[in-house]
């Protein structure tokens, strides 16, 4: 990343702070450009889904990993727990998305409860055998008594794909897939195997597949990571969640550059890892060659702009997130090491700032936390609208949650005096977009047109060739479309 002539800062940026300048481009189209990070974690676009409780779980893990990400578990997660979810989502296929299934005789307040559960919004109904026999969608249950069986008002004999349109078949199976949907003027149909249900097939999940490629193991499986703290037995929590078959391995603590962090980091490393280690948080280049030395492959890069986090209000203690990415990814590509942006995203723009500025990923919480895959429930407001709770990893609840079981109860209530995160927040969901496909869809969109502006093909050319600008917060405000008219 280089500034205009003249534009050298003169104090610590936010991405707010700049703008991208558009340069001379050989690349005409958006779909030239290769969003791989190449950072050893195998994901083909580079976002990684923070390792916050409120949002990264079993359906986050699946439905980004298809798409080419990565989540990380959180650490207050228990290991058997951890086992379960990486063992359920290395089960799930790479194309098809997974079904929210009833039986026949099961209510429609059952269904009511699990539609909401996946984007796609709609209920398989299968019999004792798994074969689908009919589909439910909201529109169906509509002036029902709740307690109504759904073999009651299903649409039944859904049109069934098989997957071996789809396997083997790539691109063009897609299309047949998509086409035959098309023709029969359906949104979604149960994929079958040998007649029994392997999931559901959107047009739009169809669409993605053709541009996406998934974040796969060597055994062709989607890859998830889990998060360990620097507390405890950091050597066998290590080693359970290797043996869980986690493919990212997070050494997480909100100050990183501490000595507690460089012996965790001797305590992952003596159980010999065969995956990439990540540790943070830092925002010095002193702090990435610290972790490095110590054992990081990746280091994260953010103390206190999450939304959730309270840290810089609390402590005075952070930095700007556009010159804390920038001087550290310096840092650790004179190491041949990488940075992940860890927080401050709002906006597309801001991922591709953090990339521009040298991270091979970026990490995004709580943009995610409004979404049908995050763990939390779905509520409905006063006013009709859909959100779900979301809560700082630093806060009180956190907190509480982490150290359940640790110490004596005098011990733990003295740790949740101390917090430095919000503990309750209403994440409501975009109508627009309330899948985390649709903003992933919207990120990468706005990554790629970035790339093309300033003609970059690949993450590390748009690094060398991004070309920012220094803007005045008029200049900002100016770049915000208006909601509605004048």
């Amino acid at each position: 990343m280089r500034f205009l002539p003249g534009q050298t800062p003169t104090t610590d940026l936010t991405y707010a702070d700049v703008f991208l300048v558009p340069s001379r481009s050989e690349v005409g189209s958006r779909f030239d450009v290769d969003l791989a990070p190449h950072d050893g974690t195998g994901t083909t676009v580079p976002l990684v889904v923070a390792n916050m409780t409120a949002v990264a779980g079993r359906r986050m893990s699946e439905t980004v990993a298809r798409r080419g990400g990565i989540t990380i578990l959180p650490q207050d997660v228990p290991a058997d727990v951890v086992a379960t979810v990486v063992s359920s989502v290395k089960t799930r296929h790479p194309v098809v998305e997974t079904p929210v299934t009833v039986g026949p005789h099961d209510t429609v307040h059952t269904a009511l409860s699990l539609i909401g559960k996946r984007a796609h919004a709609a209920v398989v109904v299968v019999d004792d055998d798994g074969r689908p026999v009919g589909i439910v969608s909201e529109t169906d249950w509509e002036d029902v008594d709740r307690f109504t069986q759904v073999h009651q008002v299903m649409s039944a004999d859904p049109r069934v794909l098989d997957v071996s349109v789809l396997e083997g078949r790539g691109e063009a199976g897609l299309a047949a897939a998509f086409d035959e949907l098309a023709g029969a003027r359906l949104k979604l149909a149960p994929v079958t195997r040998e007649g029994r249900l392997v999931g559901v097939l959107t047009r739009r999940g169809a669409l993605r597949s053709s541009i996406y490629a998934p974040a796969l193991d060597p055994a062709g499986r989607l890859r998830v990571g889990a998060a360990v703290g620097i507390n405890g037995d950091v050597a066998g929590k290590t080693r359970a969640l290797l043996e869980a078959g986690v493919d990212v391995l997070v050494v997480d603590t909100a100050h990183g550059h501490q000595e507690r962090m460089f012996r965790a980091l001797e305590a992952v490393r003596s159980v010999s890892p065969g995956v990439p280690v990540v540790a943070g948080n830092v925002v010095t280049g002193q702090g990435v060659r610290d972790l490095v030395a110590a054992g990081a492959d990746i280091v994260k890069v953010g103390v206190g702009p999450g939304a959730m986090c309270t840290t810089r209000m609390m402590t005075a203690v952070g930095r700007p997130q556009l010159s804390a990415v920038l001087e550290c990814a310096d840092a650790a590509r004179e190491l041949g090491a990488h940075v992940w942006a860890d927080g401050g995203v709002r906006h597309p723009r801001d991922v591709a700032l953090a990339l521009a500025a040298g991270a091979s990923q970026v990490m995004i919480g709580s943009w995610f936390a409004g979404t049908y895959e995050s763990p939390g429930d779905l509520h409905t407001d006063e006013s009709g609208r859909m959100y779900k709770e979301s809560f700082g990893m630093a806060s009180a609840r956190a907190v509480a949650a982490r150290t359940a079981g640790h110490g004596a109860p005098f011990e733990r209530a003295r740790k949740s005096l101390f917090e430095e995160g919000i503990s309750s927040s209403r994440m409501y969901l975009d109508p627009q977009r309330p899948g985390v496909e649709d903003l992933v869809d919207e990120i990468t969109a706005g990554l790629r047109s970035s790339m093309t502006y300033a003609g970059a093909r690949s993450l590390a050319e748009f690094a060398e060739r991004a070309v920012v600008g220094i803007q005045s917060a008029a200049g900002y405000e100016e770049g915000r479309p208006l909601p509605a008219g004048w």
